[in-house]
């Protein structure tokens, strides 16, 4: 089971890392900065920070349905939020429209957010994409997309089996509450 996706948290997270680059970015720095910083909360805290699915692609591992909002390709119902905040690509790159503020980050997401710039941030894209292949949960999916799951980062980070079964039923219990909350 899948936490639902939290498109406001995900646009405030990708809003955080474009103030602090101070103009605009490669959308592919940006999904990886943001795969990064989601990456790291799992592993610290047990959580994902903006509960996107991962995919394994060509370039490394990537946030599935932040990807989608870059491209601009989900249905045409959904609710917005990204667009409202964030440019669509021009030549490959995203800037800052309005900041939607923070209000859905926590101190210690927007910290991390900062940690995972002042260590990548100064990075290139295709920097980024070399770095995120030597990530042991990305497999080469050969042009296609694999799916990476909690569990592949979890173990990556050396997180014992119990250490991730535990992670795995909290995840499963917070996606429990939103099916009923929502």
């Amino acid at each position: 089971m899948k936490l639902r996706f939290n498109e406001a948290k995900a646009t405030q997270a990708a809003a955080q890392l474009l103030k602090l680059r101070g103009g605009p970015m490669s959308q592919v720095k940006l999904i990886k900065l943001l795969y990064l910083a989601d990456r790291e909360a799992l592993i610290r805290w047990g959580q994902p920070l903006t509960t996107d699915c991962y995919v394994s692609t060509d370039t490394g591992p990537v946030v599935s349905r932040i990807y989608d909002l870059i491209r601009n390709e989900r249905s045409p119902s959904a609710v917005r939020i990204w667009d409202k905040f964030i440019s669509g690509p021009e030549e490959y790159e995203v800037h800052l429209l309005v900041d939607p503020g923070s209000g859905e980050l926590s101190p210690a997401e927007r910290q991390l957010i900062d940690e995972v710039f002042r260590q990548h941030g100064q990075d290139s894209r295709w920097a980024l994409v070399d770095y995120s292949y030597g990530l042991p949960e990305w497999t080469h999916p050969d042009g296609g997309a694999l799916p990476i799951e909690y569990r592949d980062i979890l173990r990556a980070a050396n997180k014992t089996e119990p250490e991730i079964a535990a992670i795995e039923e909290e995840l499963e219990s917070l996606a429990l509450v939103e099916r009923v909350l929502v």
